[in-house]
């Protein structure tokens, strides 16, 4: 199902929460710019819906790698490109951006079985000289 589905498509149901609940709801989703409360809470859904399929390890996922580091620290760049190179077939694309002189970011776009992008992910991020890394679990679209 689509962001953009026909009326014909939706199923309307009621849902019960506190009113305290509702509330603080209704506060974060005017924050976030949702017109309502429905769009929202599709959203939600498709969120739990992602985070359960990347738990199960079920079919191809996607997934974006983002890594800053110091360029200049010893050994880092090798090791970086020695595992990405070790891990070609999870790799589609990469981008690198020279933050400042002494900083980059490495930028991953990932796909391949949920477990496999976590274990890359983790070796990347613990190799010394990462500063600041995070792994955005995707999803294909194809299910949700």
């Amino acid at each position: 199902m689509s962001k953009s589905n026909s009326k014909e498509t939706l199923i309307r149901f009621g849902v019960s929460m506190e009113k305290e609940l509702i509330q603080k709801f209704d506060k974060l989703i005017s924050r976030k710019g949702y017109n309502n409360r429905s769009e929202a809470i599709r959203d939600l859904a498709r969120a739990e819906i992602v985070r359960e399929t990347w738990q199960s390890d079920q079919g191809r996922q996607v997934a974006v790698l983002a890594l800053v580091y110091e360029h200049e620290h010893s050994d880092l760049l090798h090791r970086l490109t020695h595992l990405q190179h070790e891990h070609q077939e999870l790799i589609t694309s990469s981008l690198h951006i020279h933050l400042d002189h002494d900083n980059c970011m490495e930028v991953l776009v990932l796909q391949g079985k949920a477990q496999a992008l976590e274990k890359l992910a983790e070796h990347m991020l613990c190799i010394k000289g990462v500063k600041f890394g995070e792994l955005l679990h995707g999803t294909t679209g194809k299910d949700i």
